[in-house]
């Protein structure tokens, strides 16, 4: 652990002006402040915000980043609060503080909810102030470091599964690679203990069996760039466990299949070098094909820069090499924080997009598990470089459309659009975008985004802002019936109703507004009395008391009152994922999320529907082949019987002897039941095949 005078000495290093008194006072607050608390370890508390600060002061930031890693824990642990740290350290510790604790508040919530909550807290402290994530990253790492400690085996994993699920990648986002590796490699070892003994193990027995030799093709690369006048630094390491064994689960290869186990590093003095180096060594040594890329040219969103190329060295040996400035290695290695500029004028804007596009997605999300769907789909994924037609770049993960281009461009573009040319012709908004495309977005001003877009955006831009826009429409819809179904209401009311009524009926049912009240009786949510005795107290007294109904089957997204009907096409029972469809004039037809009839349902508005609670009882279609020999189509029956299924259809399909092909609509209750039909069916010596159509 750092002593006080080592960690103030290491500031000052870098920044002669720093408070010394305060840097100080801040370590003996710390240490005070956490007393006799101990760390799973066994070491006092307070070595974890020490070693912390340590970590910022490698990554040289200013003083008050240094205090706010010493201080981090004291507002969540001790006794100390916010106006404390404020009165002693001034309000801009203060406030990172608080972004820093903030996190830290919700481990009573269910896990999913919890990751996720934790990320919007994180992600809206983060857009006041980088430094609170930089912090924060320092803070999982150390954590990581002395997670070997904790004694329960589940907490283990699930702070190693967010660490790989949400540090992980926030800290790539940043360009923190070095911080980005170690995490994914001690989650790694927590998660998958038995690849990673594995892994390393045959890693040792390469260093081991092979020498030297990532020196010997060190030394290789950096004579031959020597002989062509450049003066460069040279490195080499096998990459991380963590690394290979992502490798292997991609392409499905074994560990002997993994060609490019080891990395080299070159670094010039200027861009014009790295090109030059770049040139000398696809003369050297064959280069393979497709694994080219020029960071450069076009930098990541974080800011990285450097060429890539893999060589293959002395016959078969694939190595990776990448090629960079000192500078670009600086920045890549620790990102914004190897050059961030606290001043609000001077953040280097362009290397922060991507955060407004997270706290768009915060803003846009419904609830916590869409929340975290969303951010992960945008911290993720590989990158294509997709531009206007006016040569502006944008980076987007692989699979992209042109809504996701649309809605990366600008909120409003995305929703206003209604078609796209790329590179000059007009193609489908559903065409994945490739690497270079040149796209023009077509937009009409009457246009909205529609719910069918969600079946193939893969941005969380994209899907947030679709979803909330979606919502916000049906909302304006079903209060629009309620405001009807209010008038009809009032209509039965002994006393007339002004404003001054319905102002006093919000505040008795806690609402904002009138549209408030007009959604929640569109919706269902209040009953005709509910809205009668708010609006006029006392006067459902001799009205007769509600029938209760109840149905088999109920469907929620759908507006009161209006009707739908189950398709015949996809027979689509309770625990399908459905979608509606609405035509004008016609109840919903509502379809499985996988029907090929949705397809041709352009002419129809699209509705977001899920199953109501204890919804059972629909028609499953089966197409059942079975062997054509006496009794088969008994023991068929025998199996429908035994599963309490009701057979209401039977018709003969198909005559291929052997096989008889038969098609069967039986009532079932719900998709469990029926996939319990078709696996007994297919245990049956008599059934061929069984599937669902």
């Amino acid at each position: 652990m750092l002593r006080q005078y080592e960690l103030v000495e290491r500031v000052k290093e870098y920044d002669p002006d720093a408070d010394e008194a305060l840097l100080n006072r801040a370590y003996v607050y710390t240490v005070q402040k956490h007393g006799s608390q101990k760390r799973a370890s066994g070491d006092p508390y307070f070595s974890h915000p020490v070693e912390v600060a340590g970590l910022m002061t490698d990554l040289k930031l200013d003083q008050e980043t240094i205090i706010t890693a010493l201080l981090h824990d004291t507002v969540e642990d001790t006794l100390a609060t916010i106006d404390d740290i404020k009165q002693l350290f001034g309000p801009e510790v203060a406030q990172l503080v608080d972004g820093v604790t903030k996190l830290s508040k919700i481990e009573q919530m269910p896990e999913n909810e919890r990751a996720a909550e934790n990320l919007r807290k994180f992600l809206l402290a983060m857009s006041e102030d980088l430094r609170v994530l930089l912090v924060k990253l320092a803070d999982r790492l150390h954590n990581m470091r002395t997670l070997h400690f904790i004694k329960n085996p589940d907490k283990r994993r699930r702070i190693a599964r967010e660490t790989m699920d949400i540090y992980a990648p926030l800290a790539e986002r940043v360009g923190m690679y070095e911080y980005m590796r170690e995490m994914q490699l001690l989650a790694f070892e927590q998660l998958e203990p038995e690849a990673y003994a594995t892994i390393t193990s045959r890693l040792e027995q390469i260093r081991s069996s092979e020498g030297g030799q990532v020196d010997a093709i060190a030394l290789n690369i950096k004579q031959a760039l020597a002989e062509a006048g450049l003066e460069v630094e040279v490195w080499g390491r096998e990459k991380h466990p963590y690394s290979i064994w992502k490798k292997m689960a991609e392409r499905h290869v074994s560990f002997e299949q993994v060609t490019d186990i080891m990395a080299f590093r070159v670094l010039t003095r200027d861009a014009d070098d790295c090109y030059r180096a770049l040139g000398v060594l696809h003369q050297t040594w064959k280069m393979v094909p497709g694994r080219f890329k020029d960071y450069i040219s076009t930098p990541k969103t974080n800011g990285y820069k450097s060429l890539h190329t893999t060589l293959i060295h002395a016959g078969s040996m694939r190595v990776e090499v990448q090629i960079r400035t000192r500078e670009m290695h600086r920045t890549n290695e620790f990102g914004l924080a190897a050059h961030w500029a606290y001043k609000q004028a001077d953040r280097p804007d362009g290397e922060v997009g991507w955060l407004r596009d997270l706290i768009e997605i915060v803003d846009a999300s419904h609830d916590a598990e869409e929340l975290l769907e969303h951010t992960r789909l945008a911290v993720y994924q590989n990158r294509i470089f997709a531009f206007t037609p006016k040569g502006a770049l944008f980076q987007l993960p692989k699979g992209a459309t042109p809504v996701d281009f649309a809605f990366a461009v600008h909120t409003d573009l995305g929703a206003q659009t209604v078609g796209a040319k790329i590179n000059g012709r007009h193609m489908p908004l559903r065409t994945e975008l490739a690497n270079g495309d040149v796209v023009e977005i077509i937009k009409g001003s009457e246009a909205s985004p529609q719910m069918s877009w969600l079946g193939f955006v893969v941005t969380g831009k994209a899907r947030a802002s679709i979803r909330r826009a979606v919502r916000l429409k049906e909302r304006a819809e079903i209060a629009e019936i309620g405001s009807k179904l209010f008038d009809e209401i009032v209509a039965r009311l002994p006393a007339k109703v002004g404003k001054k009524a319905i102002k006093a009926a919000l505040e008795r049912l806690d609402m904002e507004d009138d549209e408030d009240l007009m959604f929640a009786i569109g919706s269902a949510k209040l009953t005709d009395r509910e809205v009668m005795e708010a609006l006029v107290p006392g006067s459902t007294q001799d009205l007769p008391a509600e029938p209760q109904q109840g149905r088999a089957i109920n469907i929620k997204g759908l507006t009161p009152g209006m009707g739908f009907t189950l398709a015949e096409c996809c027979h689509p029972v309770p625990g399908d994922r459905i979608v509606g469809l609405r035509r004008m004039g016609q109840v919903v037809e509502v379809h499985a999320i996988d029907c090929l009839e949705l397809a041709s349902g352009e002419d129809a508005d699209w509705v977001d529907l899920s199953w109501g609670k204890d919804s059972h009882g629909a028609v499953g279609r089966l197409s059942v082949t079975l062997y054509n020999r006496p009794g088969t189509l008994a023991e068929m029956a025998g199996v429908f019987a035994n599963n309490s299924a009701n057979v209401i259809n039977l018709e003969l399909t198909q005559r291929d002897d052997p096989f008889h092909t038969y098609e069967v609509d039986l009532e079932v209750q719900d998709l469990a039941h029926l996939t319990r039909i078709v696996s007994s069916l297919r245990a049956s010596d008599s059934v061929a095949q069984a599937d669902r159509i």
